[in-house]
């Protein structure tokens, strides 16, 4: 007897920083500056993608890490 498996399809999509910063994650008024979100890049405190020298990030992996983990002090 053989089980029968199902794989459910991935249905995320890789972005690159620009599609990032619009594509709702991000509060309309106020989305991050591409500079503050490749400095996040580079500290990894959201998740990316690397190919070859290409950062890509998928939304649905950047929106639940920035809702769970991601915390940045505020300025005083």
């Amino acid at each position: 007897m053989n089980p029968t498996i199902t794989a459910s399809p991935i249905t995320s999509q890789l972005i690159d920083i620009v599609a990032l910063r619009t594509c709702g994650i991000f509060p309309t008024a106020r989305p991050p500056s591409i500079r503050t979100l490749r400095e996040w890049t580079r500290l990894r405190l959201i998740p990316h993608h690397r190919v070859g020298h290409f950062v890509w990030f998928d939304p649905a992996e950047v929106s639940a890490h920035i809702r769970t983990k991601l915390k940045v002090p505020a300025r005083g």
